[in-house]
């Protein structure tokens, strides 16, 4: 077995700081189209996933819609401090080939996704792929397509395109992807990180020796 599946997840903030960030992202402060912390923490994690870094300031400027009235500069130091080591943590915890822990159950219970949790982390996470896009399907479009696509299944941002609604048909595939995430994000993160195996070259062949001529 792995360490990823003796280990349980490992959360990427103690619960009093997720509720730090909770109180503040929830408040007047900030503008009503800014990530809300489910959000957020899908929008950090994508970019601990993402294969080149993006600079702070964009991905600050596009979670919080522009910037917040900070009280001072202690709290802006406070909660973008927070932002910064949840993304940190992310990227520590999948180097280490552990499953980051969600803050919240990963079932859907009959629900649509975006009604739920699990909806709006995954809208979170593409919101950080759209950032830089060109980055992520720069090289293997089709298989990086791929991977993606339980996000984008269950984000709900996508239900309108064709092929969408056919994969999501099936009974059942929604409420399987909801509980492998978090194995579904480290499988992502590993893809941009580990080569893949190249086959091992054949021994060549000897070159057969002429016949023996018979006496």
């Amino acid at each position: 077995m792995s360490d990823a599946e003796t280990l349980p997840p490992h959360p990427l903030l103690s619960d009093v700081d997720l509720e730090r960030l909770d109180d503040f992202l929830d408040s007047e402060r900030v503008d009503p189209d800014a990530l809300d912390l489910i959000g957020a923490h899908g929008f950090l994690v994508a970019l601990a996933v993402a294969p080149r870094e993006v600079d702070a300031a964009t991905w600050i400027a596009e979670l919080f819609h522009g910037e917040p009235s900070f009280a001072d500069t202690a709290e802006r130091d406070t909660i973008l401090g927070l932002l910064e080591q949840l993304r940190h943590n992310a990227i520590a915890t999948l180097e280490q080939g552990r499953l980051p822990e969600l803050p919240f159950e990963l079932v859907l219970e009959g629900l649509p996704p975006e009604e739920t949790p699990i909806g709006d982390w995954c809208a979170g996470f593409m919101e950080g792929v759209f950032l830089d896009e060109g980055a992520w399907f720069e090289a293997d479009e089709e298989a990086v397509a791929t991977l993606l696509l339980p996000f984008m299944a269950l984000s709900g941002l996508f239900d309108d395109e064709p092929d969408m609604a056919e994969f999501t048909a099936e009974a059942g595939r929604l409420e399987s992807l909801a509980g492998q995430l978090p194995d579904l994000v480290l499988d992502l993160y590993l893809h941009y990180r580990v080569p893949p195996e190249t086959p091992k070259p054949k021994p060549r062949r000897k070159p057969s020796a002429g016949r023996s001529h018979r006496r």
